[in-house]
């Protein structure tokens, strides 16, 4: 064991890392590997004036697609949730508080030189968001932060696409993997950003998802991997290449496709939005909590879209 991974043991408040799942609804632990992330969430009814103020409502809230998944998750009864993420020395503690709260077993890797990875997320009046994104700690999660060991009692592992944008997270994700497949642990991923995803290359994140068994896209992740312009299209395309795929819609809900075509097709709740910042990954946790409960896609996928319309009534990406 790696210096970086016994750090993990020492900061999830003495939970066994190696314990099997406690209470998992029948299909064992979620563990996702991602990103927790400090968010600086900024609301402004008024366009932002450029070189002057625009009057904005901001809180500092926990974040990062990776850890609000897990949230989402817990929140929609998967029973035992876990994620592990590097983030600063300085606010790990904190962090890992409110994973507790949210009912997520936090396994942190404190990194003592960079600080916790920092979204600023511009919310306009229509609900809409922009990010600007400081990665930080999260993609300084190293191979040895990661052990086989952490699959133990594990049913389902969850990797945030954003650890496959640098080499230092993208050689842990890949080790993840290839330790989850060797244990006939099923894998998802989501893609995270279509901005990144076409900043590192669609063929790269493609050929480096090889072997994972669910892909989780918006529209947009989806356009971009595939060149297909019409949602369902690019859904198709998809799975071909990975057996099955969940992709959401915003306010059109989400679909799913398996082998080459669309299976199944879910409705978005109607709501009126306050903030979009982590949908997706409410889909994703209520998603993946109910495929490990036994759900089948279809139904899987109308969990996601009800956990997503919960999602936009709350600042912040978590319940």
């Amino acid at each position: 064991m790696t210096d970086g991974a016994d750090r993990v043991a020492g900061t999830d408040g003495g939970a066994d890392r190696g314990g099997r799942a406690a209470g998992g609804a029948g299909g064992g632990a979620l563990l996702v590997v991602g990103d927790v992330v400090t968010d600086v969430v900024a609301r402004h009814r008024e366009p932002l004036a450029a070189a002057t103020d625009t009057v904005a409502r901001i809180r500092t809230l926990p974040g990062g697609a990776g850890a609000n998944a897990a949230c989402w998750a817990a929140r929609s009864g998967c029973a035992d949730v876990r994620i592990l993420a590097r983030v600063g020395a300085g606010d790990a503690a904190w962090h890992g508080v409110a994973l507790r709260r949210a009912g997520v077993r936090p396994l942190l890797v404190p990194d003592p030189a960079v600080p916790t990875a920092t979204v600023i997320a511009l919310v306009d009046a229509s609900a809409e968001r922009t990010f600007l994104t400081d990665s930080g700690a999260a993609l300084r999660l190293a191979p040895g932060d990661w052990s086989p060991e952490l699959l133990e009692g594990v049913g389902h592992l969850h990797l945030s696409g954003y650890l496959f944008f640098a080499d230092t997270s993208r050689a842990t994700a890949l080790a993840a993997l290839g330790d989850a497949r060797a244990a006939g642990v099923p894998v998802s991923v989501d893609p995270a950003s279509a901005g990144f995803l076409k900043e590192w290359g669609v063929r790269r994140f493609l050929d480096a998802v090889e072997g994972v068994r669910v892909l989780l896209p918006n529209a947009d992740e989806a356009r971009l991997l595939t060149g297909e312009d019409e949602p369902e299209a690019a859904a198709r395309a998809l799975s071909r290449r990975v057996p099955l795929v969940a992709m959401t819609l915003g306010a059109a809900g989400g679909l799913v496709a398996e082998a080459g075509r669309v299976t199944a097709r879910a409705a978005a709740p109607p709501v009126r939005p306050v903030d979009t910042t982590g949908a997706g990954d409410a889909f994703t946790g209520a998603f993946l909590a109910a495929r490990l409960a036994g759900a089948g896609p279809a139904e899987a996928a109308e969990a996601g879209c009800r956990a997503g319309a919960a999602a936009v009534r709350t600042v912040g990406g978590r319940p």
